[in-house]
């Protein structure tokens, strides 16, 4: 925190100094000097610039939310207690599956209601508002009669010129995605430079970024991966503030409007968006998205309270000053957005998260690319964790955030929790050894557990309207998944950068789930003998509708492969046909070609 004073004290007299000569542009004004000078100083926006948009997670503050948030605190403390109850405990080895898979779920779902909670407040304050007022210099879009051409209007804060770059990060993506991205990045209301930072070093990239107007750079090697080729494209520019967009995320034109005034606050390192998903017309693609919504509405939201919103690594803007306070972005992760936030938190600055839709991108289609991602995504949480643990006394955190930064590092640990479940059906159908004891029927049971999931459901369907299957799908099957980048982090193992919707040849799925295929065997055999089983005895036991019903949601998934690979197959075959009739089309051709020059041969022996 002293940092910080310090920080801000610096700036403080440095406005001060400079208050009769107009400063440079990195010199950006503390609170003070806005309150006390600025109230009533510069011009209003423009006619042509857009109003404020509205929130997306108001229902926080709905007392319907607030009461479904209190019946499933009630139940999360009922299901406590009925399985801590010594009287209620059975063998130790399933019993313990179920208390540390119960005890990371409780846990977590406590903690997420708290932070949820805590983000009813709008992160804009009047701050913001005078700031986004006076964001454009009408003097000057006046002066240069720049009313018709909105990607020109200067940026001021505090009455000062400040410059924008907005970097796209490319590796590998179909041209059609990079150039629907880099249009809209140029059409930007506000002044910036684009630049399309191509790491697939191509030259189609490189033509369509001259057509549309946006500049081009092609690193010599791919050092650092996509933080690398961030830091590169920062130490040939020179930009106040950057803006990072993936490839495949398509800016809204107020995105500059929505974002920079946040940065009058000269604490203020980053400001995060949501991510929003537009093709969402796969199963995989739907799920993958509505995993992500209730982070984005109500998770990140909350963070903003606790100074803990962390970057995700595009639809984000970042101060120059700030970065180089740290001496660039995080490169030794493949989840450089989290660990930027990571250092930039510790170095006392301040993040802040708007829970305002203003790029639209694409969500993981196929099941590789979705394990990819989460790969990526679960590894970056668990490096933190093992190597950066955020409860270390020696990490320069509040205790808010050492709190919500360990939330993170921890939260794929959840996606483990299905794989302890799962084991204990067979445990006691193959074995005969029960989470709990034989005086409790299974009837109290199923209430118990029934209540806390239930309730949890229930809650998803007050916060967000729905609650998809396909999430509680990818959900229980993605555990090969978080295991494996609990894995590679402990191993210290490395994995290639890949790219969600990449251009490549798409293999079968079953390469990347070969884990998940052998659990749907396991989990049919076994389901097969409890089915046996309870025929001869005459009984349906709770063990056997449990493993049936995690049979089912395997079988789901594998399916969804099936469908998934038919599908790959089919564009295989159709590619090759198309390949053979240009070849059949291109021979064709040549023989034409041929048949005519005899012809033509002949005709002049002839003459």
């Amino acid at each position: 925190m002293n940092t910080r004073r310090q920080r801000e004290a610096a700036l403080t007299t440095e406005a001060t100094d400079r208050r009769s000569s107009r400063a440079p542009a990195s010199t950006l004004p503390t609170r003070a000097s806005v309150r006390s000078d600025m109230l009533f100083a510069g011009e209003r926006r423009p006619p042509e610039a857009p109003l404020p948009r509205a929130v997306e997670n108001q229902s926080v503050t709905s007392p319907t939310l607030l009461l479904f948030v209190v019946i499933a605190l009630l139940g999360v403390l009922a299901y406590t207690f009925f399985l801590f109850n010594p009287e209620n405990r059975g063998d130790w080895l399933p019993y313990t599956l179920v208390v540390i898979a119960e005890v990371v779920l409780v846990g977590t779902a406590l903690l997420s209601m708290w932070t949820i909670l805590s983000g009813s407040k709008d992160p804009r304050d009047f701050l913001f508002h005078h700031a986004q007022e006076r964001l454009f210099d009408t003097a000057a879009i006046r002066e240069n009669a720049l009313d018709d051409d909105p990607t020109r209007w200067p940026l001021l804060i505090d009455e000062k010129p400040v410059s924008v770059d907005v970097f796209i990060t490319v590796y590998g993506e179909p041209l059609e995605t990079i150039e629907r991205t880099a249009r809209a990045a140029v059409a930007m209301r506000g002044a910036h430079t684009t630049w399309i930072l191509d790491d697939g070093r191509s030259d189609e990239v490189r033509d369509m970024a001259a057509e549309v107007g946006a500049r081009y750079v092609r690193r010599l090697s791919s050092n650092g991966a996509k933080a690398g080729n961030v830091n590169h494209a920062l130490s040939i520019s020179n930009g106040d503030f950057y803006v990072i967009l993936d490839a495949d995320f398509v800016p809204q034109p107020d995105f500059l409007y929505e974002t920079v005034p946040f940065f009058v606050d000269p604490v203020v390192a980053f400001v995060q968006t949501p991510q929003a998903y537009g093709n969402l017309h796969t199963l995989i693609s739907r799920g993958a998205a509505y995993m992500q919504q209730i982070f984005y509405r109500f998770v990140q939201p909350g963070r903003n309270s606790f100074n803990a919103a962390f970057s995700v690594g595009t639809n984000v803007i970042f101060r120059r000053t700030a970065i180089d306070d740290i001496g660039g972005m995080h490169t030794d992760s493949k989840s450089e957005d989290v660990w930027t936030s990571y250092e930039l938190h510790q170095a006392g600055w301040r993040s802040v998260y708007i829970p305002v839709t203003l790029a639209i991108g694409d969500a993981p289609e196929t099941i590789e690319d979705y394990s990819k991602q989460q790969l990526r995504w679960a590894t970056g949480g668990f490096e933190i964790l093992l190597k950066a643990n955020p409860l270390n006394p020696r990490r320069r955190l509040t205790p808010d955030q050492r709190v919500q930064y360990f939330v993170t590092a921890t939260h794929y640990l959840v996606g483990i929790v299905p794989f302890l479940l799962l084991l204990v059906p067979p445990l006691e159908i193959f074995f005969d050894l029960r989470p709990v004891n034989l005086t409790v029927t299974w009837v109290t049971w199923l209430l118990f557990y029934l209540g806390f999931y239930g309730l949890q459901i229930m809650l998803a369907f007050t916060t967000m309207g729905s609650f998809r299957w396909e999430t509680l799908m990818l959900a229980s099957v993605s555990f090969p998944i978080y295991l494996r980048a609990l894995g590679n982090v402990i191993l210290g193992r490395d994995q290639a950068w890949h790219v969600t919707g990449g251009k490549r040849d798409r293999s079968s799925p079953f390469n990347v789930m070969i884990p998940q295929t052998l659990f749907f065997w396991f989990l049919l055999l076994t389901s097969i003998v409890a089915i046996y089983k309870d025929v001869t005895n005459g009984a349906l036991t709770l063990a056997t509708a449990w493993n049936v019903t995690n049979t089912l949601i395997m079988g789901a998934f594998i399916l969804t492969a099936s469908a998934e690979s038919r599908q790959i197959a089919r564009e295989r075959r159709q590619r090759k046909a198309r390949e053979r009739a240009i070849r059949r089309s291109d021979r064709q051709h040549a023989l034409e070609g041929r048949r005519r020059a005899r012809r033509s041969d002949r005709k002049a022996v002839s003459a």
